[in-house]
């Protein structure tokens, strides 16, 4: 096991004064708090003893008819038998890793992606290969090259996990086409996909995309989802979708893990739901956070040095900046703390020990203020940088 480096550089910015872009965290003015207030006074007076009371290990009943409904609306074909409640996406990429990995087993994933899932992976002492992104999200081409080679060795991949929308941290889209062809190399090659999808609701000004579940005609496809980005994470609460083998597999895992997921919680965001309060909710998300990844672009613009380059979100909470020839990221934070502004380095998210120009900002939590403020800081420390290698060279 090795530490979380978001988690670690956590502690590091709880200082007032540094302006962080390092942690994925919703921005508290976006919590309902009003809205869970009364959901809470409804759960209490109408639910409140067996809303107090330990769960079934899969899940509120009717949470997860909620969800599969909801499903069901995005082409997904479900049963509400076919969705466990987990707490916290951790949790579920915990739960595949313990089933799937033995030490020594390989996995594939994106190149960058998401450091829970690199960590969660690692635990269980797997290899982890990077499959490279474009603009358009995971190579499929280098995928199923990638997968022919490793059979041709006799290594079977447990499973391919990919963020298609809004990946984390890259932000970008993969379209249906490829989604449609990841499908298919996982129907030829009998292989597992791990389909993470936190982001793909707050959408700012592209079209709903159905995720690669939907194409899933063949069971291969455990797809994953939470309330933390679209309601609280401090709930805790999140969501898997699998064909009834792999579902059935990891009720048994979680059994072992925490018996079951937060009762509480379960049932004040159904009510939530049953409300009709969430998709409400979603939309007052997308209008905050848009403006606030158009203010952290242009202070890109204005404030960072020529050489950078940055993929414009469509949606999620993460830009990925990539810097100019020698610049480590990774050395540069210390001098970023100086002048109190905070990001995670790139080599966090590569499995291969790149991305060391690179760093990805989060633009959900800060204030706008903040927003520029803080990019010009970032700015100014990038600028030093490149001022210092052209003094060596």
């Amino acid at each position: 096991m090795r530490k979380s480096v978001i988690r670690e550089l956590l502690k590091v910015t709880q200082d007032p004064e540094i302006i962080s872009f390092a942690g994925g965290l919703p921005n508290p003015r976006s919590f309902p708090i009003k809205d869970i207030e009364g959901c809470i006074h409804n759960v209490m007076e109408n639910h409140g003893e067996v809303a107090l009371q330990y769960g079934t290990t899969q899940g509120l009943q009717e949470l997860r008819e909620a969800i599969a409904e909801r499903s069901y609306k995005e082409c997904i074909d479900i049963q509400d038998d076919d969705v466990i409640i987990f707490s916290g996406s951790q949790q579920a990429l915990d739960t595949v890793g313990k089933i799937f990995l033995n030490p020594g087993d390989t996995a594939l994933c994106g190149l960058p992606t998401y450091l829970g899932g690199i960590n969660a992976f690692r635990s269980y002492e797997a290899n982890l290969t990077g499959i490279p992104l474009d603009k358009d999200g995971m190579r499929v081409d280098i995928l199923e090259e990638t997968v022919k080679k490793l059979l041709k060795d006799k290594i079977i991949p447990k499973f391919i996990y990919v963020i298609p929308t809004f990946q984390n941290p890259a932000g970008v889209i993969m379209p249906e086409s490829r989604r449609k062809k990841l499908i298919d190399i996982a129907n030829e090659y009998d292989l597992v996909i791990v389909e993470d999808d936190p982001y793909s609701k707050i959408r700012f000004d592209v079209p709903h995309i159905k995720p690669i579940k939907a194409f899933d005609d063949g069971g291969h496809v455990i797809y994953m989802s939470t309330f933390s980005k679209i309601l609280s994470p401090g709930f805790r609460l999140a969501w898997s979708i699998a064909s009834p083998e792999l579902t059935r597999k990891m009720i048994i895992c979680k059994q072992a893990l925490d018996l079951c997921t937060n009762t509480f919680t379960q049932f004040i965001a159904n009510e939530f739901m049953r409300r009709g309060s969430l998709d409400l909710h979603i939309m007052k998300l997308r209008e905050l956070y848009k403006p606030k990844r158009d203010i952290m672009m242009n202070a890109m613009d204005k404030y960072f040095p020529d050489g950078c380059t940055c993929y414009k979100p469509h949606g999620g909470m993460f830009a990925w900046a990539t810097l100019p020839e020698g610049i480590d990221t990774e050395l540069m934070f210390l001098d970023a703390i100086k002048e109190k502004v905070a990001y995670v380095h790139g080599k966090a998210f590569h499995v291969d020990g790149g991305g060391e120009r690179s760093m990805r900002l989060n633009f959900s939590y800060s204030t706008d203020e903040q927003l520029d403020e803080g990019m010009k800081r970032l700015g100014n420390v990038i600028e030093k940088k490149l001022e210092k290698r052209k003094a060596v060279l």
